[in-house]
């Protein structure tokens, strides 16, 4: 009858090998945990020798606390007399103290005058009260009295000025005439200056701008001021 086994994988011809095996692992195993045992007491007692040998130690080179020596005593110093030579003028106050018999002059009032603020000219177009042209009074509102006396100018000039000139002196065609004038702080008609296209017609716009009547002053934050006035002069000559 055959074996059902393989001769080759039986296990049981190799066992005195494993067994020999086994046996040297187990006497390994042993001797190292006795020599790990005898290496702790070893290591315990080298241990407890040098703890106290560091304290025999400590003991010995311990030293007393010294005191820090006294300080020494502060240095004296030596002052010296010297001598003055020169001559002090004394100086004598004498007493702000009043007598009875004295009369005490009494201080007049000092009047602080306060400096007035001075506003320099501002333009017709920009001022807060306009010039007041006479007859322009009856309106109330700032806007409405504006324009009564850019009116009132106006029409003064179309009836003043001579247009006639003009044709006098040969000139045809369109005329513009520019006129620049201030009204003081008093309301008088001052610096009144022109750029024409002829002498005499420059000369004739500032006669006529030099008759505008006296007006009530513009003001600006409520004082009175110069107000610059532009205004232009076109006539055509027939």
């Amino acid at each position: 009858m055959e074996a059902k086994k393989n001769p080759e994988a039986d296990l049981r011809k190799n066992s005195l090998f494993y067994l020999a095996l086994g046996l040297a692992l187990v006497t390994f195993l042993i001797w190292q945990g006795m020599e790990w045992t005898a290496y702790d007491e070893v290591a315990k007692e080298q241990e407890v020798e040098m703890l106290e040998d560091l304290e025999e130690e400590v003991e010995i080179t311990m030293q007393q606390e010294s005191k820090p020596p006294p300080p020494p005593p502060p240095a004296r110093e030596v002052i010296e007399v010297v001598e003055d030579e020169e001559e002090v003028e004394e100086t004598i106050i004498e007493s702000t103290e009043t007598s009875e018999e004295e009369v005490i002059e009494e201080v007049e009032e000092v009047e602080v005058v306060e400096e007035e603020e001075i506003i320099e000219d501002v333009p017709f177009s920009v001022i807060e009260d306009a010039p007041i042209f006479p007859g322009c009074e009856k309106y109330k509102s700032k806007a409405e009295r504006k324009k009564c006396m850019s009116e009132k100018v106006q029409k003064h000039v179309n009836r003043k000025f001579n247009t006639e000139l003009a044709s006098d002196l040969d000139l045809e065609g369109v005329q513009k005439i520019f006129v620049v004038f201030k009204i003081d702080r008093q309301g008088n008609i001052t610096n009144v200056r022109s750029r024409a296209p002829h002498p005499k017609l420059a000369k004739e716009a500032e006669k006529v701008i030099k008759s505008l009547p006296k007006m009530k002053p513009g003001k600006q934050r409520g004082k009175p001021v110069g107000v610059n006035y532009t205004l232009p002069i076109v006539f055509k000559v027939q």
